[in-house]
């Protein structure tokens, strides 16, 4: 009898959803093992291939995972990818993006990683168009727990955490951001609905005068710069209490901002 050759294909690899640290391009970067929990530091340690927003960063995040957690391949030998310009500058929510190529070593068997520079990838930070992918390609996406700002924001607003919305950012110039402040406050104090929004560091000081100025005294406005390293402040009181308040602590680290009632 003439034997039989195997054509099973080899088991697919899964899509890990890798959290980074917040303190991405910050001078102050808090000890790993403090803000991320060592399960996920393990899963990271062992990923053979790698989706990313910048190449250098990420091997900068694997060679700090490194020093608590030897990584299973060489920080040379790892296949890190990383996603074109246009999707993670301008987004890639629109669906208009095949993210399928980049998933080529998940289907020959090897486990990925997808890493965005701080806090969770997909969530506020490019990262849709693979998972999206993935399920479509039918591989398991697995997402691991890690720092998450905009949830730490929310929980330390005393905002509504039932009924919120992240809107991004705001529009850069003066008069379109202060319409689209009024839009957005209109909308939490109609509907209970607490807004989230971020911007860049060094647009923050603006962003919060900007606040001030278009907001309704008794509006809440918390904000949360910072968040888990050792210099991190949270901050929520009516706009009234703001105003009266001229000093405010420094703005410059990432901040979220949250309005409501």
């Amino acid at each position: 009898m003439t034997a039989m050759t195997s054509t099973a294909k080899p088991a697919r690899g899964k899509l890990y959803l890798v959290p980074a640290p917040l303190d991405f391009g910050c001078n102050e970067q808090a000890p790993l093992q403090d803000v991320m929990p060592w399960a996920t530091l393990q899963i990271a340690a062992r990923l053979p291939c790698w989706i990313c927003e910048n190449a250098k960063s990420t091997r900068a995040y694997l060679k700090r995972i490194s020093e608590l957690e030897p990584l299973s391949h060489a920080l040379q030998a790892l296949q890190i990818q990383e996603l074109p310009r246009e999707v993670h500058k301008k987004g890639d929510h629109s669906g208009n993006f095949d993210a399928r190529p980049l998933l080529l070593a998940a289907l020959d068997g090897r486990d990925m990683g997808l890493v965005s520079e701080a806090g969770m990838p997909a969530i506020a930070d490019p990262g849709s168009s693979v998972v999206r992918a993935a399920h479509d390609l039918g591989l398991q996406v697995l997402p691991l727990t890690g720092p998450m700002s905009l949830m730490l924001a929310l929980a330390a607003s005393g905002l509504n955490g039932q009924n919120f919305a992240f809107v991004g950012y705001l529009p850069q110039d003066p008069p379109g951001r202060a319409q689209r402040i009024r839009e957005l406050e209109s909308l939490a104090l109609k509907t209970g609905q607490t807004q989230l929004f971020i911007e860049t560091p060094y647009r923050n000081a603006a962003l919060l005068q900007s606040l001030l100025q278009s907001l309704q005294h008794n509006t809440r406005l918390a904000l949360s710069c910072g968040l888990t390293m050792s210099s991190g402040w949270s901050h929520s009181a009516q706009v009234s209490s703001w105003k009266r308040d001229k000093q405010h602590a420094p703005l410059d680290l990432p901040t979220v901002f949250c309005i409501g009632r």
